[in-house]
């Protein structure tokens, strides 16, 4: 029952490869494609055909079905691809069956995802939405609005990354558990989004053949409207305890990377996150892990203290971390002082 893909240019070797396995699969008719326009690189209306070209050759295909402006956060974001052409771009490009539907993918604040909807007659967004993300960026009244306005809505990271899977704190956890054993925690993020009217379709990554059954499972067992007040109250109670533990509040979307001194700035948060949610064994052993904190070769590290303040990423996070402030607030918490000899010694090994 899956037939829609998302992808988008800035992924790495994602749209070579689902390229190779439409080719190879000959399902190219069943599926839907939806992929991205990087536009933050586009200087001219030339670039808009330089990419899809690209695009069209990677993915092995004449046409993309779902194509949207990749990480539009603003009216002046906006404006820009307007002065550029895009809208006569597109119209060209739909008439000749190279685009279908179009859209937007949104990272940003409420007031302008409203603003954006009025500025067109779009026919779909991709926003980040799941029980952690209620009322952040888009959130449920972005949700509503869109719907309302009959656009196809696509629910992006309903399990934050992964967090609301395999991250919670262990009290959240017991608590889904507990009211229902055999149900994964991943099912429980995808429920709460599948329980409401407004979504069309929900992306999930998925890394194995077990995760995907679930997520099938969970999809075609699922209603609008099933919910009850008693399982309702396990996900409020859930926000409360992950709210009260978390750190920083990173999805591991990994938009903040390359980091240009070499920190690897979501293995930093999640190891940071999972100390707080989870305790110091845990935590340390994922930022060790994650840091190459203890190797030799110093080019090898990517702990905090790498960073050098140049805002790159910060102009990059969707969440509008505040990633430079964040990065030595880890540094402090994961590398004390009387931790740093540790370090030393599993280097001279």
């Amino acid at each position: 029952g899956v037939n829609y893909f998302d992808t988008a240019y800035i992924y790495p070797g994602s749209e070579e490869a689902f390229g190779k396995v439409l080719a190879a699969s000959g399902l190219r008719d069943q599926i839907y494609i939806a992929t991205k326009l990087p536009h933050k690189s586009c200087k001219s209306c030339a670039d808009f055909d330089r990419y899809l070209n690209i695009q069209l050759e990677r993915l092995q295909t004449d046409h993309i079905d779902y194509y949207m402006v990749h990480h539009l956060s603003s009216i002046s974001s906006w404006q820009r691809l307007l002065d550029m052409g895009i809208e006569k771009w597109l119209a060209e490009k739909q008439a000749s069956g190279q685009i279908g539907q179009f859209g937007f993918s949104f990272h940003g604040q409420q007031p302008e995802f409203l603003k954006l909807l009025d500025v067109r007659d779009w026919d779909f967004c991709l926003i980040q939405y799941n029980y952690l993300d209620e009322n952040y960026q888009a959130g449920r009244v972005g949700l509503q609005a869109a719907h309302a306005k009959q656009m196809m809505t696509v629910i992006m990271e309903p399990l934050r990354g992964g967090k609301l899977a395999t991250g919670l704190p262990p009290k959240a956890e017991a608590a889904f558990h507990k009211a229902e054993p055999q149900t994964s925690l991943a099912a429980w993020g995808l429920r709460w989004i599948w329980d409401q009217p407004e979504p069309t379709v929900v992306i999930s990554g998925m890394s194995n053949m077990e995760q995907i059954r679930d997520n099938l499972d969970t999809a075609e067992q699922s209603s609008i409207g099933m919910l009850d007040v008693q399982q309702k109250e396990l996900y409020r109670q859930a926000v409360e305890v992950v709210e009260s533990s978390y750190k920083v509040p990173c999805t591991g979307c990994n938009y903040c990377l390359p980091c240009p001194h070499g920190v690897n700035i979501p293995g930093c948060f999640a190891a940071y996150n999972t100390r707080a949610a989870q305790g110091l064994v845990f935590g340390m052993t994922q930022y060790v892990t994650s840091t190459s904190i203890n190797s030799k070769d110093p080019e090898s590290r990517h702990g905090p203290g790498r960073c050098q303040d140049c805002g790159v990423c910060e102009t990059k996070c969707p969440q509008e971390i505040a990633i430079a402030e964040k990065l030595r607030e880890v540094r402090k918490h994961m590398e004390p002082l009387f931790f740093r000899p540790m370090f030393a010694a599993f280097r001279r090994l």
